[in-house]
Protein backbone atom coordinates (compact mmCIF):
# COMPACT_ATOMS: atom_id res chain seq x y z
CA UNK A 1 0.00 0.00 0.00
CA UNK A 2 1.69 3.27 -0.78
CA UNK A 3 2.46 6.16 1.82
CA UNK A 4 1.16 9.54 0.97
CA UNK A 5 3.30 12.31 1.38
CA UNK A 6 2.30 16.24 2.81
CA UNK A 7 3.76 19.06 1.17
CA UNK A 8 4.81 21.49 4.00
CA UNK A 9 3.91 24.37 2.26
CA UNK A 10 0.54 23.48 1.00
CA UNK A 11 -0.33 20.76 3.57
CA UNK A 12 -1.42 18.64 -0.03
CA UNK A 13 -0.96 15.30 0.08
CA UNK A 14 0.83 15.79 -3.23
CA UNK A 15 3.56 12.73 -3.61
CA UNK A 16 3.62 8.67 -2.54
CA UNK A 17 5.92 6.57 -1.88
CA UNK A 18 5.75 2.51 -2.37
CA UNK A 19 7.57 1.21 0.49
CA UNK A 20 9.45 -2.33 0.33
CA UNK A 21 7.95 -4.90 2.06
CA UNK A 22 9.72 -6.64 4.95
CA UNK A 23 9.85 -10.30 2.77
CA UNK A 24 11.48 -8.78 0.15
CA UNK A 25 14.48 -6.82 2.45
CA UNK A 26 16.58 -10.46 3.00
CA UNK A 27 17.06 -11.05 -0.45
CA UNK A 28 18.06 -7.51 -1.42
CA UNK A 29 20.30 -7.41 1.39
CA UNK A 30 21.77 -10.86 0.08
CA UNK A 31 22.48 -9.76 -3.02
CA UNK A 32 24.13 -6.66 -2.01
CA UNK A 33 26.40 -8.35 0.66
CA UNK A 34 26.92 -10.36 -2.10
CA UNK A 35 28.25 -7.70 -4.66
CA UNK A 36 30.34 -5.94 -1.32
CA UNK A 37 33.43 -8.39 -2.56
CA UNK A 38 33.96 -6.53 -5.64
CA UNK A 39 33.73 -3.14 -4.05
CA UNK A 40 36.18 -3.77 -1.15
CA UNK A 41 38.13 -5.30 -4.11
CA UNK A 42 38.92 -2.25 -5.38
CA UNK A 43 40.91 -1.21 -2.86
CA UNK A 44 40.56 2.19 -0.93
CA UNK A 45 42.06 4.46 -3.65
CA UNK A 46 39.69 2.99 -5.92
CA UNK A 47 36.97 3.30 -4.07
CA UNK A 48 38.17 7.08 -3.46
CA UNK A 49 37.64 7.12 -7.17
CA UNK A 50 34.24 5.70 -7.19
CA UNK A 51 33.49 8.61 -4.63
CA UNK A 52 34.57 11.00 -6.19
CA UNK A 53 32.83 10.62 -9.58
CA UNK A 54 29.39 9.80 -7.52
CA UNK A 55 30.02 13.20 -6.14
CA UNK A 56 30.53 14.50 -10.02
CA UNK A 57 27.00 12.82 -10.61
CA UNK A 58 25.46 14.08 -7.63
CA UNK A 59 26.58 17.93 -8.76
CA UNK A 60 24.88 16.94 -12.48
CA UNK A 61 21.55 16.21 -10.77
CA UNK A 62 21.81 19.13 -8.09
CA UNK A 63 19.03 20.95 -9.31
CA UNK A 64 16.64 17.73 -9.72
CA UNK A 65 17.97 17.06 -5.89
CA UNK A 66 17.25 20.67 -4.91
CA UNK A 67 14.26 20.87 -5.93
CA UNK A 68 12.90 17.73 -4.04
CA UNK A 69 14.10 18.64 -0.73
CA UNK A 70 12.41 22.13 -1.42
CA UNK A 71 8.96 19.96 -1.48
CA UNK A 72 9.91 17.88 1.06
CA UNK A 73 10.80 20.58 4.04
CA UNK A 74 9.65 23.88 2.57
CA UNK A 75 13.19 25.69 2.79
CA UNK A 76 14.81 26.52 -0.13
CA UNK A 77 18.37 27.95 0.30
CA UNK A 78 19.08 25.85 2.90
CA UNK A 79 17.82 22.79 0.47
CA UNK A 80 20.59 23.96 -1.72
CA UNK A 81 23.39 23.90 1.07
CA UNK A 82 22.32 20.33 1.96
CA UNK A 83 23.04 19.02 -1.31
CA UNK A 84 26.26 20.93 -1.83
CA UNK A 85 27.35 19.11 1.86
CA UNK A 86 27.03 15.84 0.43
CA UNK A 87 28.77 16.92 -2.99
CA UNK A 88 31.45 17.89 -0.29
CA UNK A 89 31.49 14.94 2.51
CA UNK A 90 32.15 12.42 -0.93
CA UNK A 91 35.30 14.33 -1.87
CA UNK A 92 36.75 15.09 1.62
CA UNK A 93 36.22 10.94 2.52
CA UNK A 94 37.44 10.13 -0.76
CA UNK A 95 40.29 12.13 0.20
CA UNK A 96 41.15 11.17 3.45
CA UNK A 97 39.98 7.64 3.79
CA UNK A 98 43.10 6.04 1.76
CA UNK A 99 45.28 7.67 4.28
CA UNK A 100 43.46 6.94 7.21
CA UNK A 101 42.76 3.15 6.42
CA UNK A 102 46.47 2.94 5.32
CA UNK A 103 47.70 4.49 8.86
CA UNK A 104 45.38 1.94 10.99
CA UNK A 105 46.88 -1.23 9.37
CA UNK A 106 49.25 -1.73 12.21
CA UNK A 107 52.12 -4.01 12.64
CA UNK A 108 54.23 -4.79 15.07
CA UNK A 109 56.76 -7.65 16.82
CA UNK A 110 55.86 -9.76 20.03
CA UNK A 111 58.02 -8.00 23.37
CA UNK A 112 57.20 -11.29 25.37
CA UNK A 113 58.70 -13.93 22.23
CA UNK A 114 61.11 -12.09 19.47
CA UNK A 115 60.08 -15.02 16.71
CA UNK A 116 56.02 -13.60 17.27
CA UNK A 117 55.16 -10.30 14.84
CA UNK A 118 51.84 -9.70 14.10
CA UNK A 119 50.13 -7.23 11.74
CA UNK A 120 46.17 -5.53 11.82
CA UNK A 121 43.93 -5.97 9.02
CA UNK A 122 40.56 -3.70 8.95
CA UNK A 123 37.48 -6.10 7.78
CA UNK A 124 34.70 -3.55 6.64
CA UNK A 125 31.01 -4.71 7.73
CA UNK A 126 29.94 -6.27 4.92
CA UNK A 127 26.44 -4.50 4.94
CA UNK A 128 25.34 -1.16 7.35
CA UNK A 129 21.99 0.07 7.52
CA UNK A 130 21.27 3.48 7.59
CA UNK A 131 18.10 4.97 8.96
CA UNK A 132 17.76 8.31 8.69
CA UNK A 133 15.49 11.26 9.98
CA UNK A 134 13.49 13.81 7.86
CA UNK A 135 15.09 16.96 9.12
CA UNK A 136 17.71 17.11 7.04
CA UNK A 137 17.01 14.25 4.85
CA UNK A 138 19.58 14.00 2.22
CA UNK A 139 22.62 14.81 4.18
CA UNK A 140 21.62 12.67 7.09
CA UNK A 141 21.11 9.96 5.01
CA UNK A 142 24.56 10.07 3.69
CA UNK A 143 26.39 11.19 6.60
CA UNK A 144 26.85 7.43 7.65
CA UNK A 145 26.78 6.56 3.97
CA UNK A 146 29.55 7.64 2.77
CA UNK A 147 32.13 6.90 5.13
CA UNK A 148 30.66 3.36 5.27
CA UNK A 149 31.17 2.85 1.18
CA UNK A 150 34.84 4.24 1.67
CA UNK A 151 35.50 1.88 4.30
CA UNK A 152 34.57 -0.78 1.65
CA UNK A 153 30.95 -1.87 3.14
CA UNK A 154 27.97 -2.12 0.80
CA UNK A 155 24.89 -0.19 2.48
CA UNK A 156 20.94 -0.33 2.46
CA UNK A 157 19.57 3.54 3.06
CA UNK A 158 15.95 3.88 4.66
CA UNK A 159 15.48 7.49 4.73
CA UNK A 160 11.91 8.78 6.91
CA UNK A 161 8.59 8.58 4.97
CA UNK A 162 7.71 12.33 6.01
CA UNK A 163 10.74 13.53 3.36
CA UNK A 164 11.23 10.81 0.58
CA UNK A 165 11.20 12.86 -2.46
CA UNK A 166 14.96 13.15 -2.83
CA UNK A 167 15.20 9.54 -3.29
CA UNK A 168 14.71 8.91 -7.20
CA UNK A 169 16.79 11.76 -8.06
CA UNK A 170 19.15 10.36 -5.72
CA UNK A 171 19.13 7.07 -7.21
CA UNK A 172 19.95 8.49 -11.15
CA UNK A 173 22.59 10.17 -10.14
CA UNK A 174 23.99 6.47 -8.09
CA UNK A 175 23.14 4.58 -11.39
CA UNK A 176 25.70 6.78 -12.80
CA UNK A 177 28.43 5.05 -11.04
CA UNK A 178 27.54 1.08 -11.96
CA UNK A 179 30.35 0.06 -9.13
CA UNK A 180 28.42 2.29 -5.75
CA UNK A 181 25.53 1.29 -7.51
CA UNK A 182 26.56 -2.11 -7.35
CA UNK A 183 26.72 -1.99 -3.29
CA UNK A 184 24.53 0.92 -2.45
CA UNK A 185 20.31 1.21 -2.87
CA UNK A 186 18.07 3.26 -1.54
CA UNK A 187 14.72 2.07 -0.14
CA UNK A 188 11.16 3.47 0.48
CA UNK A 189 9.30 2.38 3.82
CA UNK A 190 8.43 3.57 7.11
CA UNK A 191 8.86 2.39 10.74
CA UNK A 192 7.89 -1.11 10.02
CA UNK A 193 10.82 -1.24 6.12
CA UNK A 194 13.74 0.03 8.81
CA UNK A 195 12.29 -2.68 11.23
CA UNK A 196 13.24 -5.27 8.75
CA UNK A 197 16.62 -3.76 7.80
CA UNK A 198 18.02 -4.30 11.05
CA UNK A 199 17.74 -8.30 11.60
CA UNK A 200 19.15 -8.13 7.65
CA UNK A 201 22.55 -6.30 7.80
CA UNK A 202 25.46 -6.30 9.83
CA UNK A 203 26.31 -2.85 11.73
CA UNK A 204 22.84 0.09 11.68
CA UNK A 205 23.76 3.45 11.46
CA UNK A 206 20.76 5.70 12.96
CA UNK A 207 19.84 8.88 13.48
CA UNK A 208 16.66 10.60 15.23
CA UNK A 209 14.61 10.46 18.11
CA UNK A 210 15.03 8.92 21.63
CA UNK A 211 11.93 6.63 21.64
CA UNK A 212 12.76 5.43 18.50
CA UNK A 213 16.27 5.13 19.27
CA UNK A 214 15.76 2.49 21.69
CA UNK A 215 13.96 0.06 19.76
CA UNK A 216 16.76 0.25 17.42
CA UNK A 217 19.03 -0.50 19.57
CA UNK A 218 17.51 -3.19 21.23
CA UNK A 219 16.83 -5.10 17.57
CA UNK A 220 20.14 -4.28 17.09
CA UNK A 221 21.20 -6.26 20.14
CA UNK A 222 19.03 -9.37 19.39
CA UNK A 223 20.10 -9.45 16.10
CA UNK A 224 23.74 -9.41 17.73
CA UNK A 225 25.36 -6.31 15.72
CA UNK A 226 26.73 -2.69 16.44
CA UNK A 227 24.66 -0.07 16.17
CA UNK A 228 25.21 3.80 16.10
CA UNK A 229 23.20 5.73 17.43
CA UNK A 230 22.71 9.39 17.11
CA UNK A 231 19.28 10.87 19.23
CA UNK A 232 17.98 14.16 20.60
CA UNK A 233 18.99 16.69 22.46
CA UNK A 234 18.00 19.54 24.65
CA UNK A 235 21.09 21.87 23.90
CA UNK A 236 21.45 24.55 26.73
CA UNK A 237 23.10 27.66 26.05
CA UNK A 238 24.63 29.39 29.27
CA UNK A 239 25.55 33.31 28.79
CA UNK A 240 27.78 34.41 32.01
CA UNK A 241 27.90 37.62 33.39
CA UNK A 242 30.83 38.56 31.25
CA UNK A 243 29.50 38.18 27.89
CA UNK A 244 27.92 40.92 25.68
CA UNK A 245 24.18 40.70 26.30
CA UNK A 246 22.98 42.36 22.97
CA UNK A 247 25.65 39.73 20.68
CA UNK A 248 24.84 37.14 23.05
CA UNK A 249 20.88 37.36 22.37
CA UNK A 250 21.55 37.43 18.37
CA UNK A 251 23.88 34.26 18.66
CA UNK A 252 20.91 32.31 20.98
CA UNK A 253 18.02 33.55 18.72
CA UNK A 254 20.02 32.06 15.87
CA UNK A 255 21.12 28.76 17.44
CA UNK A 256 17.42 28.57 18.69
CA UNK A 257 15.42 29.12 15.54
CA UNK A 258 17.44 28.26 12.01
CA UNK A 259 15.77 25.91 9.99
CA UNK A 260 12.88 26.19 12.57
CA UNK A 261 14.60 24.70 15.48
CA UNK A 262 14.03 21.33 13.44
CA UNK A 263 17.97 20.38 14.25
CA UNK A 264 19.21 18.20 17.29
CA UNK A 265 21.80 20.69 17.60
CA UNK A 266 19.97 23.74 18.29
CA UNK A 267 19.71 25.66 21.59
CA UNK A 268 16.34 24.72 23.40
CA UNK A 269 17.01 25.87 26.66
CA UNK A 270 19.20 29.65 27.62
CA UNK A 271 20.35 29.93 30.97
CA UNK A 272 21.62 34.02 31.53
CA UNK A 273 23.40 36.10 34.19
CA UNK A 274 21.14 38.06 36.44
CA UNK A 275 23.39 41.20 36.17
CA UNK A 276 22.78 41.39 32.01
CA UNK A 277 19.37 39.29 31.83
CA UNK A 278 17.76 42.10 31.05
CA UNK A 279 19.54 43.71 28.59
CA UNK A 280 19.51 40.10 26.90
CA UNK A 281 16.04 39.76 27.03
CA UNK A 282 14.97 43.21 25.97
CA UNK A 283 17.15 42.31 22.74
CA UNK A 284 16.09 38.60 22.13
CA UNK A 285 12.54 39.55 22.03
CA UNK A 286 13.30 42.67 19.85
CA UNK A 287 15.13 40.17 17.55
CA UNK A 288 12.89 37.24 17.64
CA UNK A 289 9.90 39.59 16.82
CA UNK A 290 11.89 41.13 13.64
CA UNK A 291 12.16 36.90 12.75
CA UNK A 292 10.43 36.78 9.07
CA UNK A 293 8.44 33.71 7.80
CA UNK A 294 9.31 32.96 4.13
CA UNK A 295 5.71 33.25 3.51
CA UNK A 296 4.04 33.85 0.57
CA UNK A 297 7.39 33.72 -1.10
CA UNK A 298 9.39 31.11 -0.12
CA UNK A 299 12.79 32.66 -1.41
CA UNK A 300 12.33 35.33 1.15
CA UNK A 301 12.67 35.03 4.97
CA UNK A 302 14.04 33.46 7.20
CA UNK A 303 12.33 30.45 8.47
CA UNK A 304 9.95 28.28 6.96
CA UNK A 305 7.08 26.01 7.83
CA UNK A 306 7.43 22.77 10.37
CA UNK A 307 8.09 19.43 7.93
CA UNK A 308 6.02 17.64 9.92
CA UNK A 309 2.48 18.73 11.08
CA UNK A 310 2.79 16.43 13.73
CA UNK A 311 5.79 18.29 15.36
CA UNK A 312 3.99 21.54 15.45
CA UNK A 313 1.31 19.86 17.63
CA UNK A 314 4.00 18.95 20.00
CA UNK A 315 5.54 22.40 19.58
CA UNK A 316 2.07 23.86 20.82
CA UNK A 317 1.42 21.76 22.99
CA UNK A 318 4.68 22.28 24.70
CA UNK A 319 3.97 26.30 24.56
CA UNK A 320 0.67 25.59 26.14
CA UNK A 321 1.62 23.58 29.17
CA UNK A 322 4.28 26.25 30.18
CA UNK A 323 2.03 28.79 29.64
CA UNK A 324 -0.46 27.24 32.10
CA UNK A 325 1.86 26.32 34.43
CA UNK A 326 2.65 29.83 34.58
CA UNK A 327 5.29 31.02 32.21
CA UNK A 328 5.34 34.37 30.55
CA UNK A 329 5.55 34.51 27.17
CA UNK A 330 7.50 37.83 25.17
CA UNK A 331 7.24 36.97 21.73
CA UNK A 332 5.94 33.99 19.42
CA UNK A 333 3.32 31.41 20.87
CA UNK A 334 0.74 30.50 18.74
CA UNK A 335 1.34 27.97 15.61
CA UNK A 336 -0.40 29.99 12.27
CA UNK A 337 -1.70 27.84 9.53
CA UNK A 338 -0.26 29.81 6.18
CA UNK A 339 -1.47 28.42 2.67
CA UNK A 340 -2.03 25.21 4.51
CA UNK A 341 1.98 25.05 6.01
CA UNK A 342 2.63 25.40 9.56
CA UNK A 343 4.59 28.10 10.65
CA UNK A 344 5.58 29.18 14.30
CA UNK A 345 7.02 32.77 14.89
CA UNK A 346 9.98 32.38 17.17
CA UNK A 347 8.13 32.36 20.74
CA UNK A 348 10.40 33.35 23.65
CA UNK A 349 9.04 32.38 27.15
CA UNK A 350 10.38 33.00 30.76
CA UNK A 351 9.45 32.27 34.29
CA UNK A 352 9.89 28.77 33.06
CA UNK A 353 10.60 25.20 35.76
CA UNK A 354 12.17 22.53 35.47
CA UNK A 355 8.75 21.08 35.52
CA UNK A 356 7.31 22.08 32.10
CA UNK A 357 7.34 19.61 28.74
CA UNK A 358 9.41 22.92 26.93
CA UNK A 359 12.61 22.39 29.54
CA UNK A 360 12.39 18.58 29.66
CA UNK A 361 11.11 17.05 26.37
CA UNK A 362 13.15 17.91 23.19
CA UNK A 363 11.08 20.58 20.97
CA UNK A 364 12.74 20.78 17.90
CA UNK A 365 11.06 24.12 16.96
CA UNK A 366 12.20 27.93 17.41
CA UNK A 367 11.15 28.17 20.85
CA UNK A 368 13.90 30.03 23.41
CA UNK A 369 12.67 29.38 27.13
CA UNK A 370 15.08 31.65 28.96
CA UNK A 371 16.22 31.26 33.03
CA UNK A 372 17.75 34.14 34.66
CA UNK A 373 21.14 32.75 37.27
CA UNK A 374 22.96 33.78 39.82
CA UNK A 375 26.09 31.44 40.04
CA UNK A 376 27.84 29.56 37.80
CA UNK A 377 27.14 26.27 39.92
CA UNK A 378 23.60 27.03 39.57
CA UNK A 379 23.91 27.75 36.12
CA UNK A 380 25.98 24.50 35.36
CA UNK A 381 23.42 22.31 37.41
CA UNK A 382 20.56 23.59 35.63
CA UNK A 383 22.19 22.84 31.92
CA UNK A 384 23.03 19.08 33.39
CA UNK A 385 19.58 18.53 34.14
CA UNK A 386 17.94 15.85 32.44
CA UNK A 387 18.28 12.89 30.17
CA UNK A 388 19.97 14.70 27.41
CA UNK A 389 23.55 15.29 26.41
CA UNK A 390 24.13 15.94 23.14
CA UNK A 391 25.63 19.98 22.79
CA UNK A 392 25.76 22.78 24.39
CA UNK A 393 26.99 26.24 24.23
CA UNK A 394 28.74 28.99 26.76
CA UNK A 395 29.30 32.52 26.06
CA UNK A 396 31.41 34.66 27.78
CA UNK A 397 33.66 38.21 27.82
CA UNK A 398 36.44 35.53 27.05
CA UNK A 399 36.84 32.04 25.55
CA UNK A 400 39.39 31.43 28.80
CA UNK A 401 36.11 32.84 31.24
CA UNK A 402 33.35 30.23 28.81
CA UNK A 403 36.13 27.33 28.99
CA UNK A 404 36.19 26.29 32.25
CA UNK A 405 32.41 26.39 32.63
CA UNK A 406 32.07 24.56 29.30
CA UNK A 407 34.09 21.60 30.68
CA UNK A 408 31.49 21.01 33.42
CA UNK A 409 28.45 20.38 31.28
CA UNK A 410 27.36 17.16 30.49
CA UNK A 411 27.17 17.00 26.75
CA UNK A 412 29.41 15.80 23.82
CA UNK A 413 30.27 19.25 22.07
CA UNK A 414 30.49 22.40 23.72
CA UNK A 415 30.44 25.71 21.78
CA UNK A 416 32.59 28.44 23.15
CA UNK A 417 31.38 31.63 22.18
CA UNK A 418 29.14 31.16 19.64
CA UNK A 419 25.87 28.17 18.98
CA UNK A 420 25.47 25.19 17.41
CA UNK A 421 29.11 24.70 16.32
CA UNK A 422 28.50 21.10 15.55
CA UNK A 423 27.08 21.54 11.87
CA UNK A 424 30.41 23.10 11.08
CA UNK A 425 32.97 21.03 12.66
CA UNK A 426 33.76 17.35 11.17
CA UNK A 427 37.56 16.36 11.56
CA UNK A 428 37.03 16.15 15.43
CA UNK A 429 35.35 13.57 17.21
CA UNK A 430 33.09 14.12 20.14
CA UNK A 431 30.39 11.61 21.90
CA UNK A 432 27.13 11.71 22.25
CA UNK A 433 26.37 11.79 26.37
CA UNK A 434 23.55 10.28 28.63
CA UNK A 435 20.65 9.75 26.20
CA UNK A 436 21.29 11.72 23.29
CA UNK A 437 23.27 8.45 21.77
CA UNK A 438 25.41 5.35 21.44
CA UNK A 439 28.71 4.29 19.90
CA UNK A 440 31.28 5.60 18.42
CA UNK A 441 31.70 9.32 17.08
CA UNK A 442 30.37 9.85 13.20
CA UNK A 443 33.00 12.87 12.83
CA UNK A 444 36.73 12.88 12.75
CA UNK A 445 38.75 9.65 11.96
CA UNK A 446 36.08 7.43 13.92
CA UNK A 447 33.43 8.71 11.66
CA UNK A 448 35.25 6.09 9.33
CA UNK A 449 37.23 3.54 11.36
CA UNK A 450 33.50 2.05 13.01
CA UNK A 451 32.69 0.28 10.14
CA UNK A 452 35.75 -1.38 10.50
CA UNK A 453 36.53 -4.82 12.89
CA UNK A 454 39.74 -5.69 13.19
CA UNK A 455 41.60 -8.42 12.67
CA UNK A 456 45.31 -9.54 14.06
CA UNK A 457 47.05 -12.11 12.37
CA UNK A 458 49.99 -13.26 14.03
CA UNK A 459 53.32 -14.74 12.83
CA UNK A 460 55.28 -17.40 13.92
CA UNK A 461 58.49 -17.36 12.80
CA UNK A 462 60.62 -19.64 15.48
CA UNK A 463 59.98 -23.16 16.58
CA UNK A 464 56.14 -23.53 17.97
CA UNK A 465 56.25 -24.45 20.97
CA UNK A 466 55.89 -28.36 22.02
CA UNK A 467 52.92 -29.82 24.41
CA UNK A 468 56.56 -30.38 26.93
CA UNK A 469 57.01 -26.65 27.40
CA UNK A 470 53.53 -26.89 29.27
CA UNK A 471 53.85 -30.03 31.10
CA UNK A 472 54.37 -30.01 35.19
CA UNK A 473 57.99 -30.69 34.41
CA UNK A 474 58.03 -27.89 31.89
CA UNK A 475 56.70 -25.01 33.22
CA UNK A 476 58.60 -25.70 37.18
CA UNK A 477 60.65 -22.47 38.56
CA UNK A 478 64.24 -22.96 37.83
Amino acid sequence: MSIAVVNPRTGAADYSIEPVRADTVSPLAADLRARQRAWLELGAEGRAGSLRRLAESVARHREALVAALIDDTGRAGLSSIEVDSVIGMLNRWAQSAPALIARYQASGQSTAIPSITTSTRLVPYSLVGVISPWNFPLLLSMIDTVPALAAGCAVIVKPSEITPRFIRPLMQAIAEVPEVASVLTVIEGDGSTGGALIPNVDFVAFTGSVATGRKVGESAARAFIPASLELGGKDPLIVLASADPVKAAEIALRASVVNTGQACQSIERVYVARPIAERFLATLVEKAQAVRLNYPDIKVGDIGPFISARQADIVQTQIDDAVSRGAKLLAGGRVETLGGGKYLRPTVLTEVTPDMLVMAEETFGPVIPVTIFDSADEAVAHANAGIFGLSAAVLAGTTEDAEPVAARINAGAVSINDGSLTTMVWEAEKSSFGASGLGPSRMGDSGLLRFFRKQLLIRQSGAPAPLAAYSEEGLRPR
